[in-house]
Parts: structure tokens; sequence; C-alpha cells
């Protein structure tokens, strides 16, 4: 029998019980990749982070869903990168992923990641996709996108909030407009409220529609789309996420004149503990 110790964290979290939670265990040498698999599935958290020793970075970092392992994801590369800050002693830092080499700045409680360059491709046609969230065409406002920073999602933008608050996807419709390259069906949908952004995550999971907390890799792709569509710069927004399901997460957005995107929030230990995992 082994032990190890995994740490419980929010992030994006503007107070103490907020933001996305994920696990982050911070000494996974020895443990493979099924293990892994088995532990996300047992925590039941949207993310569960690994960390193991890199030769490329200062460290390396595997995330898995409860159901599967992915390349890139925003919330757990802030946490994971907030951990691995704290043990170095450093406020800069890189973490390998498979979808390749994250830098991340940690100061404090607030963590930033810089995106990857981002990859666009056209998207289904705008009346579809609207009829798919269960809207009129009339609620996308422009161009939706695909975009991949690390992970591809679809990005949709809407008239305003109302239309934000009245998506109902269809799970057979939503998967047939909005499954991307690797078969996971992800959207994001978006508007502007004011001077901030509201926005909701949608994703099929387990044979239903699911919504998430707050989505860094989203973010970072709405980043993308900003500047696929040409809009101006720079851009600093704060994106609100969570409404849809009673749990507000903060995100921060930026986009430099030279196209640099990064994606920031605060993140909170919450607890810590240990499991138990045989030879």
């Amino acid at each position: 029998m082994r032990r190890y110790r995994y740490l419980l964290l929010n992030v994006f979290a503007e107070t103490h019980f907020a933001g996305n939670p994920l696990a982050v265990f911070p000494d996974a040498e020895g443990l493979p990749d099924d293990r892994m698999q088995i532990l996300a599935q047992q925590l039941n958290l949207s993310e569960t982070t690994f960390v193991t020793p890199s030769t490329t970075a200062d460290a390396a970092v595997r995330i898995f869903t409860p159901g599967y392992e992915l390349p890139f994801a925003g919330h757990p590369t802030l946490g994971t990168a907030s951990v691995v800050a704290r043990r170095l002693g450093r406020e800069t830092l890189t973490l390998a992923m498979p979808a390749g080499i994250v830098p991340v700045r940690v100061e404090g409680e607030i963590a930033t990641l810089t995106a990857q360059p981002p990859r666009p491709r056209p998207a289904a046609p705008a009346a579809d996709i609207a009829a798919a969230l269960g809207l009129p065409p009339q609620a996308v406002s422009a161009t939706p996108r695909w975009l991949n920073t690390g992970t591809e999602q679809l990005v949709v933008p809407l008239a305003d909030a109302t239309a934000v608050s009245a998506c109902r996807p269809d799970r057979a419709a939503f998967e047939a407009i909005a499954t991307n390259a690797v078969g996971v069906a992800q959207a994001l949908v978006w508007a502007w409220d004011g001077d901030r952004i509201v926005a909701r995550f949608f994703w099929v999971q387990h044979g239903a529609i699911g919504e998430d907390y707050g989505t860094g890799s989203a973010c970072a792709n709405l980043g993308g789309w900003w500047l696929d569509q040409h809009q101006p710069l720079p851009l600093a927004a704060t994106l609100i996420q969570g409404q849809g399901i009673d749990r507000l997460a903060h995100l921060r957005l930026t986009v430099a004149n030279d196209g640099t995107i990064q994606v920031g929030g605060r993140v909170v230990v919450i607890g810590e503990g240990e499991i138990i995992v045989p030879a």
C-alpha cells in the first residue's frame, strides 16, 4: 500500500466556497495512468491533477475528469501552479502538459496562465447552434467559431445576458453541433453585461448536459475568438460564470496588443487529505 496526499482547492473563487473545485496530488510519481483515472473517479470532481517531475518544465501535470484525461484545462492549471509555486518558492513557473508547455505566474492568491496561440475553425450555422441551445436565431449575435488554445471548444456569442440565462440545450442537437475533434461535446455561450462578461459552459457527461462552474480553457478560447474576429485590442475583462448552477466563478481575461491571451483568478486552499492506493 502507498499513501498519496492531495489538496482541495477552489479556483476562480472570490469567496472561500466559490469558483471551481479541484483536487491536486502534488507527489504522484509512480502512479500509473489507470490509478490516476480511478482516483479522479473516486473524488468525483470535475478535474483532478497529478504532479510528477519533468525534464522540460518545472513540473509535469496530468489532468483527469472522472471519465477521461484532458490535454489542458484552465482551472486545473492555475490551481496546480499555485501548489507547485509555493513548493518552489517562486512566482513564475512552467507546467508540462499533453497540450504543451504552459507558463504561469502566481502572485499571492492570484494565478495567471498564458495560453497557447489560438487555432480557429468554422462552426455550424448560427441558426442551427441557436436551435440546439433552445434559443431563437436572433439570440446569436455574431459568428460562432471553434477555438483551440489547448482544448477545442465551440464559442458562441449571444445578444445579451438574458439570452445566456435562457439557454436550455437539447442533448442530441447539442452533440450534433458541439462535438469537437476528439469526440467531446462542449460549448461556451457568452455576452456582455455592462463592462463584464457573463457566460455559461455546457458539455455532455454521463449521457446528459452538464454545466461547469468556471472554465479557464473556454475563457482562453474566448480570447482566441476575440482575435479571430478582429475585435479591438487590448481587452481586459472579468468573466462571471456559474449563475445557472448557483456558484459563481470570476475569471480574468486579457488579450494584449500582440495577441497574447492570459487567464487568471484567485486560488484558495480549502482542505487536504490522504488516499491509500494498493500496490
